[in-house]
């Protein structure tokens, strides 16, 4: 069975880049399985996911043969399944003082090169005349002041690197079971009727997300005509070959970035954000059952994976541990309706874990 696929997924960088300068992936899907109801979401200006009836007037696009299932691929198993640990703090934080110091030692910098003109100045003079020796050298004063300001943001970043990996050692040490959750998959909702936490874990909210997983390296390659070990298409990067951790680092768009540390484990304890992703609302968790949990706003298309276009719904569980908060994820199976999808806004957030709402 054949359909039209239209695809610009955004880079990993997507907020300093205009989506019209990057073309968009357009391919005949030939599959076994019948399609899903045509669905868009997005516009052809902006970031765009769009699944539609085949027509001959397509045929001088790229077939591309794909099997087209409900079923979880295993990447996503790997990579957004079960446990995951949130992030230290102080690694958001970090990232938001980054440009402030990096502005003060510009500044600084700035006032030591004009310093013949602000002789007259008494507060800026005193910092542009002095200076301490140490050694044979002679330093400015007011780098003593402004050069400790700019590494704010790398001593918080080590902090919080170490805080994650210890939380990561001691969940690798006392690994957690999954919930026993008993739950109705509704039209766009889910009814929880029961959930028993693991032991020392307490629940505090529930929410469902839905998504658009990185489509797989291997199509846009081929769609775009470009070879694996040549340059990459516009948005994409070279992949990693000796480690593989994250999705973005298996495709090519991310490389290391998205994620903070993680150590050698059999899987990521990190999660990954989607860069294309919605959430319902939460809903707290209490004993007070049935839970009703509601997908966004927006009516979505229900679950649905292809090699380009990966739409994934999932339950998502926040915990505390020790007073450390978690998060559990299970990828879940939404229906999807009669009636076609139209979406104008597609919605990306940011693909580093720590400026997420994840």
């Amino acid at each position: 069975m054949k359909s039209i696929q239209r695809i610009r997924y955004p880079p990993f960088d997507h907020s300093n880049i205009d989506p019209k300068k990057i073309p968009i992936t357009e391919v005949v899907m030939v599959s076994n399985s019948k399609p899903p109801d045509p669905f868009r979401i997005g516009t052809d200006d902006g970031w765009l996911v769009e699944w539609k009836v085949y027509d001959e007037k397509h045929g001088n696009l790229p077939v591309i043969e794909s099997v087209t299932t409900i079923a979880t691929p295993p990447f996503l198993m790997r990579t957004r399944n079960g446990w995951y640990i949130d992030p230290d703090p102080l690694h958001s934080i970090a990232r938001k003082t980054i440009a402030p110091t990096v502005a003060i030692l510009i500044i600084s910098l700035f006032i030591h090169a004009i310093a013949p003109a602000i002789d007259s100045l008494p507060i800026l003079s005193i910092f542009t005349e002095r200076s301490l020796q140490i050694g044979p050298l002679d330093y400015p004063l007011l780098l003593f002041f402004t050069f400790p300001i700019f590494l704010i943001p790398i001593i918080l970043r080590m902090i919080a690197n170490m805080r994650d990996i210890k939380r990561q050692n001691y969940f690798i040490s006392k690994p957690l079971e999954d919930p026993i959750i008993d739950f109705t998959i509704n039209d766009q909702s889910i009814e929880i009727n029961a959930v028993k936490m693991p032991v020392g874990v307490k629940g505090e909210f529930v929410t469902l997300q839905v998504g658009v997983a990185i489509p797989e390296r291997s199509v846009l390659l081929e769609t775009s005509k470009r070879k694996e070990n040549g340059q990459p298409p516009p948005g994409m990067s070279t992949p990693l070959t000796d480690r593989r951790i994250t999705t973005a680092e298996e495709h090519g768009t991310g490389v290391g970035e998205s994620t903070p540390l993680p150590v050698e484990y059999s899987r990521i304890l990190l999660l990954e954000p989607l860069r294309v992703r919605k959430k319902g609302p939460k809903s707290k968790l209490s004993e007070q059952y049935p839970i009703q949990v509601m997908g966004p706003e927006e009516r979505w298309p229900g679950t649905v994976y292809s090699s380009l276009i990966a739409l994934h719904w999932e339950l998502m569980i926040y915990a505390k541990r020790n007073n450390s908060r978690m998060t559990w994820v299970k990828p879940i199976i939404m229906p999807s309706g009669e009636e076609p999808v139209n979406i104008d806004f597609l919605p990306v957030g940011s693909a580093r874990v720590e400026d997420s709402d994840e």
